[in-house]
């Protein structure tokens, strides 16, 4: 690991002056990142050509004297020419802290990219050699937190007294606040009013005063169809506030590891022809954790909701009392379409868009799944290579037409994902082999304005029937 060549630091400017030198979009940058502070800026130039009038700033337009620097906290120059110079000369003079835009050579300090979550603040610099770099990070960083950390990080200031008046253990007084700022009913209650938040937070202090055990939560979390990047914010946050990590089969390693490091990861999901947990097992064992205080993510492929057996999940949480939120996360039919660039609603193709799974589906159900695609409405059947054949098949039987369009997007949202294109016909005839894998089969007439040019070899790619 290297050596830093400077020392992170948070540096006080309330009630002081920070003076800017420029009049130009340069300074103007400079205002943007200071004025979330409560200094006094103060811009001096002899040529204002920026926009200044948005930002609680007193704008000198003449040129500087060596009495506007003196008594200054910190001093940007963010020009060129005599005043740039004044401006140097004299900040180094007074050892006042000193700034040259984009001269790394010259500064004293260096402004950092921030996370601002007042009173909370995370900066990252890069000691001036990659600023791209450090607005990359503070963009992974900014996902990680909740908006409302920093008012419950004031709550927490505010309550500092009274925590230590009624917790006299350190020991005791840390896992409050760790369950202040990481409790959802904290944050929703901050959210909606401040005196909402310090009641959930004085309820929350009365818990740990009286020595009771925290009341655990489940969160039951979409992980998308397998991209870490199409993982939700929310979905990226809770998971680094997880006890314990609960999966399923089908959510990739790398979603997983997203969670805390110290996270405690129980694999749960079905692969096809081995069920390891039963649908009552996982049940059982979400609510037992959950009731050991534990902060649990359930964490399923694709959407919670959506063929996610999180109804039977709920019911559970339900009857046992325990919390619990649901995250949602991008179904793998949504990432087919995307994949494809498939409008599965069109006006004047189609009205709707049906997403069903055809395992054990009955003829009642493909019945009424042929009449929608007659009406024009989108389909899109969750199944694998195994009964693709036969349910295509018993679709046409049922009245679906045979020369309506079918795309099937193996793998969805990954970047090993797979096309095919086609039309029912071929598809009920056994005529179209594509690799096995969980598939999302779209089939209807909107399919035709997808773009499946990069479609893999299938029996045809037109959508003409064979």
């Amino acid at each position: 690991m290297g050596l830093l060549n400077t020392f992170p630091l948070s540096f006080k400017v309330r009630g002081k002056r920070v003076i800017i030198v420029g009049g130009t979009d340069e300074a103007l940058n400079k205002v943007r990142l200071v004025a979330k502070t409560t200094a006094s800026i103060e811009i001096y130039s002899r040529q204002i050509e920026a926009d200044f009038s948005a930002f609680p700033v007193a704008v000198f337009e003449r040129a500087l004297r060596v009495e506007d620097i003196a008594g200054a906290a910190l001093v940007f120059v963010a020009e060129v020419g005599a005043d740039a110079e004044l401006a140097k000369a004299e900040a180094r003079r007074l050892n006042i802290p000193l700034n040259v835009v984009d001269v790394p050579a010259e500064c004293d300090f260096y402004t950092p990219s921030i996370v601002d979550r007042a009173p909370l603040s995370v900066a990252i610099s890069t000691e001036g050699d990659a600023p791209v770099l450090a607005r990359l990070v503070r963009a992974q960083i900014e996902a990680l937190l909740a908006p409302g950390i920093g008012k419950i990080a004031s709550l927490a200031g505010g309550l500092r007294h009274r925590v230590e008046s009624l917790i006299h253990d350190g020991a005791a007084r840390r896992r409050y606040y760790e369950a202040l700022v990481s409790s959802p009913a904290v944050e929703q209650a901050v959210a909606a009013s401040p005196i909402a938040g310090i009641a959930e937070a004085e309820k929350l202090l009365s818990a740990h005063a009286a020595d009771r055990s925290e009341q655990g939560v489940v969160w039951l979390i979409g992980a998308g169809p397998g991209a870490e990047d199409l993982l939700t914010l929310r979905a990226q946050r809770l998971l680094q506030q997880a006890d314990v990590i609960v999966h399923d089969q089908l959510v990739p390693a790398a979603v997983v590891e997203m969670g805390r490091r110290d996270a405690e990861q129980i694999c749960v999901g079905k692969a096809r022809g081995h069920h390891s947990f039963s649908q009552a097992q996982i049940n059982t064992l979400i609510v037992r954790l959950a009731g050991e205080g534990k902060k649990v993510a359930r964490l399923k492929s694709g959407d919670p909701m959506v063929f996610g057996r999180a109804g039977e999940e709920i019911a559970a949480l339900r009857k046992a009392c325990i919390a619990y939120e649901i995250v949602p996360g991008v179904s793998a039919a949504l990432a087919a379409a995307a994949d494809s660039a498939t409008p599965v609603t069109l006006r004047k193709v189609s009205s709707g868009f049906v997403m069903a799974t055809a395992h054990g589906a009955e003829d009642s159900d493909l019945a009424h799944w042929a009449a929608l695609s007659q009406s024009g409405l989108t389909l899109a059947l969750y199944m694998g290579k195994a009964i693709a054949a036969e349910v295509a098949g018993r679709l046409v039987s049922f009245g679906a037409a045979p020369d309506l369009p079918v795309g099937i997007v193996v793998n969805a949202g990954r970047a090993n994902r797979t096309l095919y294109a086609a039309s029912l016909g071929q598809l009920a005839a056994g005529a179209v082999d594509f690799v096995d894998g969980p598939a999302v089969i779209l089939v209807g007439r909107a399919v035709a304005e997808g773009d499946w040019a990069g479609a893999a070899d299938a029996a045809a790619s037109s959508f003409k029937v064979a």
